[in-house]
């Protein structure tokens, strides 16, 4: 009679209680409450004007808040750390960038996430190009001007960049891989942070991404002396590129991404896509970004999670060949 009993109040608890899915909730209602996107950087760089921009098209679209969070250090470790604990219900996501999701995994020994197990890809949101630029005092004007200062006197030059495993250091090592040259690397947090060196001559050069770059060429305080795109960019059709200015073949960008937690619930996951891919496509998005220097890709999850492999390979090739040691 008593085991009949507890049965039957398990059962009653049972039948009360929602169903895990229902108490998650389900795509038809997601989001029922504000979302947060974790920028793994400091404010004012290109991950941040992108979760803003995302952000504010999501939050007209749903009538929910979409709350961006600036979460820096540790090249991006410790924003992203936070999104790979938070719970996979499609309320915290997060940008990825080629530090967070392709160098880290070899340049530290103990990164406190798995690149790819650890995550879930949502789209792969723009790609950016890069500019070099360099400080006035430097007396250089193009890149054969710098590569031959830099032969001349071997590790005289500082260049700046966004820390170890950054898509500005990996783009400056392969730059001086391919053109022969060696100079020294300052690593900041942040492109953005490194900019009162640059301006002031303290660090003499750097690639960045135009959203950083180009307000202090545009000032004349920087000198824009070639894109790493594979073919002049609209937005600066008389600079000429790397490749075209004296390291045939060279190419390098930067790119960023959303993600969320491993496990998300394949509903969400599709309608977050879909959201952001929208969101991304507007024509007020697109102008804003290419304004900025960033082109719009917005595609699949599968379609990230394959870049993000391939970027992991990259980074890791690049990262042995000049045998780039952590800050």
């Amino acid at each position: 009679m008593y085991i009949k009993t507890l049965l039957a109040a398990a059962a009653a608890i049972a039948l009360a209680a929602p169903p895990l899915a229902a108490a998650q909730g389900t795509a038809q209602d997601f989001p029922r409450k504000p979302i947060r996107i974790i920028v793994p950087y400091v404010a004012g760089g290109s991950t941040d004007l992108l979760a803003r921009l995302v952000g504010q098209k999501l939050t007209e679209k749903w009538g929910q808040p979409v709350v961006v969070e600036n979460r820096p250090g540790a090249n991006g470790m410790v924003g992203t750390e936070f999104v790979a604990k938070a719970p996979p219900d499609g309320y915290t996501l997060g940008i990825a960038s080629p530090g967070t999701h392709a160098a880290n995994a070899s340049l530290y020994k103990n990164v406190p996430y798995d690149t790819v197990r650890d995550f879930t890809p949502v789209t792969l949101a723009v790609n950016a190009p890069m500019l070099l630029v360099a400080n006035p005092q430097l007396k250089v004007k193009s890149v054969r001007e710098l590569i031959a200062l830099a032969k001349a006197h071997p590790d005289s030059i500082s260049y700046a960049s966004g820390g170890s495993g950054s898509s500005q250091h990996l783009a400056m090592e392969q730059f001086m891989y391919m053109a022969g040259i060696k100079m020294v690397h300052v690593p900041y947090k942040g492109s953005s942070n490194s900019y009162t060196d640059l301006l002031g001559g303290r660090v003499s050069v750097e690639f960045d991404v135009l959203p950083t770059a180009t307000p202090h060429t545009r000032s004349g305080k920087l000198l824009a002396l070639a894109t790493a795109a594979d073919k002049p960019l609209p937005q600066m059709p008389d600079v000429p590129t790397v490749a075209s200015a004296g390291v045939p073949g060279f190419t390098a960008s930067s790119w960023y991404g959303f993600v969320g937690p491993a496990g998300m619930p394949k509903d969400i996951l599709a309608k977050l896509n879909t959201e952001i891919v929208a969101a991304l496509r507007q024509p007020s998005s697109v102008e804003t970004l290419e304004k900025a220097g960033l082109q719009v890709v917005a595609g699949t999850p599968e379609q990230f999670a394959a870049h993000i492999r391939s970027e992991m390979d990259k980074a890791a090739r690049i990262i042995a060949e000049a045998h780039i040691q952590p800050d």
